[in-house]
């Protein structure tokens, strides 16, 4: 029988420092970190503030075009629906012209909620963007564009 060979810890390291996919993870997920920190005096998390903000349309939108738009599936974004609905911040509607379909809208209390976290989020992503330097922001968000 062969043996087999293990992976080089050479080979850890390369990814380690290469890996396009490990640095917007671990970037993602400090980001993530400080937008919680900033938005839990407000009982949000960077994906409630998100999803609600997805919500702030003239027109209810469809489950569907909200989860292609959060880059979820419908099945995580239901998931993510509930604590929100279960506080009162959102309401999931039956569709005018297809009833099996569901729309989405924030509620009174919602909208009011949203609009306390705006300055937050304004805050906190300015300080964010302050640390990235002149144009770095807009060519960072290009990037991530690109490979999304």
């Amino acid at each position: 029988m062969a043996r087999v060979r293990g992976t080089s810890y050479e080979t850890t390291i390369l990814v380690r420092d290469c890996c396009l996919c490990l640095h917007v993870q671990r970037a993602a997920r400090a980001l993530a970190r400080r937008f919680d920190n900033a938005l839990r005096p407000l009982g949000l998390t960077n994906g409630q503030f998100s999803l609600m903000m997805s919500l702030n349309r003239p027109e209810a939108p469809a489950i569907g075009s909200v989860a292609s738009f959060l880059a979820m599936d419908r099945t995580t974004l239901t998931a993510a629906l509930k604590p929100l609905q279960r506080r009162g911040l959102i309401k999931v509607m039956k569709d005018h012209d297809d009833h099996r379909a569901r729309r989405l809208e924030l509620s009174a209390q919602g909208r009011k909620l949203l609009a306390r976290a705006v300055p937050v989020w304004t805050s906190t992503h300015a300080a964010i963007e302050a640390r990235l330097g002149p144009g770095e922001p807009d060519r960072l968000r290009k990037n991530l564009r690109t490979l999304s």
